[in-house]
């Protein structure tokens, strides 16, 4: 059965894209910490991320790296944070997560719940800063 990742790839669950080539995909988490948060995934489903290829695996973070940047660009942080969690969806991502102050990275606090307007106008910031 396909993760949930890989059904947002593929177009079966909405999503708000902010960037895709042929082996991977960010958008933003509906259920952010902080304004800007996205998720960046190899299209390969794989569940943990230490069990990619090294290939997609150094691939990943160079993708990563092109997002964080437009992130910094769009949205007023002191840096992008960068976190490997996954326990919560069985397919290998990493957390992009503007940042003013480190607690910004708790992923224990209570999420933000933003309208799809709001999540709209956030994707476009960040694509216009590509």
């Amino acid at each position: 059965m396909p993760s949930l990742f890989t059904r947002i790839v593929q177009g079966e669950i909405p999503a708000h894209v902010i960037l895709e080539d042929e082996n991977y995909f960010a958008f933003l988490d509906v259920f952010p910490l902080v304004e800007g948060h996205v998720l960046v995934i190899p299209k390969k489903e794989v569940d943990y991320l230490f069990e990619l290829d090294d290939e997609t695996l150094a691939g990943l973070f160079i993708f990563a790296k092109r997002v964080a940047t437009a992130v910094g660009k769009a949205i007023p942080c002191r840096k992008v944070g960068v976190s490997v969690i996954g326990l919560e969806v069985p397919h290998a991502h990493v957390h992009l997560v503007p940042l003013q102050q480190v607690d910004d990275m708790n992923f224990s606090k209570p999420k933000l719940k933003p309208s799809t307007e709001e999540l709209v106008a956030v994707a476009a910031r960040i694509k216009a800063a590509f």
